[in-house]
């Protein structure tokens, strides 16, 4: 597990960042948190000590985004991810209502999306991660009655310095 040092010599583990980042961004709803930047991006930023969180997503049906994390103004670690659903309207709507609380229940350990399964009524949640937090790549689904209606692919990892 990536660990980082924080001012002071007091240890930070990344993924105990990212829960925080994560929680606090898209899926709390974004209200009062969520920028909208002049090329038409939409930002959800969070900061602790040392760490910055910036992710950064454009369009609604498909969309694409990027997550990064520096300390002290160097990228330690990213993200990107794409996605899109079949809904549409009310339903689409319906649909990251859902998604965002699956996202407020991060694994603890690998923080990339939500948990590897979330139910709630006829909707249905799965994430598939392979790799750890410095590499990795995976995918979350959404079903509702049985029917996939929303997909999301994503990798990333920690970045080197040479």
């Amino acid at each position: 597990m990536a660990v980082l040092k924080q001012r002071g010599g007091d240890e930070l583990e990344l993924s105990k960042f990212l829960v925080k980042a994560k929680i606090s961004g898209y899926a709390s709803g974004g209200e009062g948190k969520e920028i909208i930047l002049e090329d038409g991006g939409k930002e959800f930023f969070y900061s602790e000590n040392d760490l910055e969180d910036s992710d950064i997503y454009y369009g609604f049906n498909p969309f694409i985004g990027q997550e990064i994390v520096k300390r002290k103004g160097q990228v330690i670690w990213v993200m990107n991810y794409s996605g899109e659903t079949s809904l549409q309207g009310k339903e689409a709507i319906a649909l990251y209502s859902f998604l965002k609380l699956a996202l407020q229940d991060p694994d603890p350990v690998l923080p990339l999306r939500g948990p590897s399964d979330f139910k709630k009524d006829n909707f249905a949640y799965s994430n598939t991660v392979k790799g750890s937090i410095d590499s990795f790549s995976g995918e979350e689904i959404v079903q509702v009655d049985g029917r996939t209606v929303y997909k999301l692919l994503y990798h990333g990892g920690t970045i080197k310095r040479g």
